[in-house]
């Protein structure tokens, strides 16, 4: 998830247009992330916005149309970040870094992070007609995109397990900092205001940079242990 500009509906504009669909996605973000949606209804969701049911068929619709702008609209999409950390080019380090930037990006911004974790976790338990999307958009797609940038990196022109487990491990890291919120704030306050964002950033790409290395250094000892397994007289 990252930060972008809603996209202009292809319809002419009201003049109030703009406020009444940032209203509408704040109000179903909140409300779709407390109680699903099948039990949202939509005239909830107008009313908690300050606006009426024909605002959410102007702007989004249906009722479908508006959960699904919820998912991409108000923190972006993670499949934007895909160009920004995959560039051809790039080094390692900065290709980590602006990983990283990007996916803990929404984490600035407090209230709208943890609504929005809620959203994907209440999506992934209870699956509607927008999980097919996120699981390719906002999960493989970004997975397979760092997993080649490790592969070109690690000089591995096949994608394997190995690469597969790294890109793991190193989305597990972002996955932590989301999910566990609240525990880093009893624990460790500080660590856990969104100003300290930009120090997680480089704290983190230090550590995946020191799993890639790792996963290097394995490669160098297991190829040639290999070889000599396989040349061994039987």
């Amino acid at each position: 998830m990252a930060p972008s500009t809603p996209p202009v509906s292809s319809r002419a504009p009201r003049s109030d247009g703009a406020d009444t669909r940032a209203r509408l996605l704040l109000a179903a973000l909140r409300l779709f992330s407390e109680r699903g949606f099948a039990q949202t209804p939509v005239r909830a969701i107008a009313q908690a916005a300050g606006t009426n049911v024909a605002a959410i068929a102007y702007h989004f619709g249906d009722k479908a149309g508006l959960y699904t702008a919820t998912f991409h609209e108000l923190l972006g999409s993670s499949h934007a970040l895909i160009p920004h950390f995959s560039a051809p080019g790039l080094g390692l380090e900065e290709a980590l870094r602006r990983y990283f930037e990007g996916f803990l990006e929404p984490l600035k911004h407090d209230d709208l992070g943890r609504q929005s974790l809620r959203l994907h976790m209440r999506e992934l338990l209870e699956p509607t007609h927008v999980w097919p999307e996120v699981l390719e958009r906002e999960c493989r797609a970004p997975h397979q995109a760092l997993a080649r940038v490790l592969c070109r990196h690690l000089g591995v022109r096949r994608l394997d397990a190995e690469v597969h487990s790294l890109a793991f491990s190193i989305a597990s890291l972002v996955m932590q900092m989301w999910t566990q919120r609240d525990a880093l704030e009893a624990i460790a306050p500080a660590l856990a205001r969104p100003a300290a964002v930009n120090a997680w950033t480089r704290r983190l790409t230090g550590y995946a940079l020191a799993m890639v290395q790792a996963e290097a250094l394995r490669r160098q000892i297991v190829r040639p242990a290999a070889r000599k397994r396989q040349k061994a007289p039987t």
